[in-house]
């Protein structure tokens, strides 16, 4: 780095949606609803599955976890914009933009996976019916379960680790929290290499996962055109709707904000895309995997009659 002259970044501003002063309190508000929402509609559905003995089967199994992911990635985020929303300073101190950071990517990726062991639970469930208590036993779906947080951490800490390395002359981060693609665009030099190791985890991430929950749609998709009667294919199908909802959501939001042009009107976007995967699609989650999932309904009236009439 010879040549440039710059000083130990120890403190970043999370300079997104500063320019729009008019908007503050309404973002705020805003912000501090959907995250609200989001905590209360995923953990209740966690207490839901946790306390009604007819849920506990693999696939609400993985949809607890999904449920903590939310609360927990959305957490990462969601209260420290809730701060600078407040404040003119809108600083986070370097050790706690990469602590968040760590988590964030982490639990972004450990939800990829978890998407497709969720995809692969309904595979069984649908293509292997006879088999699927010997399929998804307690030992397949415990790891299951624990691989996506393994892998997705995994791949957060290298990234952490790679980012953090770098020398910042740039303390001003477009965005409302410390994503990957923001800070990337602050070190005092070019770094091709550091890049290109994010590129791949983040590829690897993806198309993996998303390669994953394809292969077993068509799966899926192919056994349920063989059923013969439209009822028989009708409930087959209702069976992964919800999930196939959102995954669709899930990453399309995400390929929206990652596989844009760079260009000033891009960041814009992408803050606005962020906004969404980040903040709303934790909130839609438990609406999603409850109202269109009648054993979810069920549970929820047989606990709401156990205790207005014990």
């Amino acid at each position: 780095m010879a040549g440039h002259n710059f000083t130990e970044v120890t403190v970043f501003v999370l300079s997104g949606f500063a320019t729009h002063t008019e908007l503050q309190v309404s973002l705020f508000l805003m912000f501090l609803f959907i995250y609200l929402f989001t905590v209360l509609g995923n953990l209740g559905l966690m207490m839901l599955i946790r306390i009604d003995s007819r849920l506990h089967t693999p696939m609400y199994f993985f949809l607890s976890h999904l449920a903590f992911i939310d609360i927990f990635y959305s957490s990462t985020v969601t209260p420290k914009a809730l701060v600078n929303f407040q404040s003119n300073l809108r600083s986070i101190s370097f050790v706690a933009c990469f602590v968040q950071m760590y988590f964030f990517v982490g639990l972004v990726c450990s939800e990829c996976f978890l998407l497709g062991s969720m995809a692969y639970d309904r595979y069984v469930a649908i293509c292997n019916p006879l088999l699927y208590s010997v399929l998804m036993s307690q030992k397949v779906r415990n790891w299951l379960g624990v691989m996506p947080y393994a892998t997705g951490f995994t791949n957060s800490l290298i990234s952490v680790c790679v980012i953090s390395s770098l020398a910042f002359c740039d303390s001003s981060i477009n965005h409302f929290f410390c994503d990957t693609t923001a800070i990337l665009a602050l070190p005092c030099v070019d770094a091709p290499s550091t890049e290109t190791v994010i590129f791949v985890l983040a590829g690897f991430t993806l198309l993996s996962s998303l390669l994953i929950i394809t292969v077993t749609y068509i799966a899926i998709i192919s056994a349920i055109l063989r059923i013969q009667s439209a009822a028989g294919r009708q409930k087959a199908f209702s069976t992964c709707a919800s999930h196939l909802m959102g995954v669709t959501i899930f990453y399309g939001s995400l390929i929206f904000t990652y596989l844009q042009p760079e260009s000033t009107s891009s960041l814009t976007q992408a803050q606005v895309a962020s906004v969404f995967y980040t903040i709303v699609i934790p909130m839609l989650n438990p609406l999603i995997y409850s109202l269109r999932n009648k054993d979810v309904k069920n549970a929820l009236l047989r606990v709401i009659h156990r205790e207005l009439f014990p």
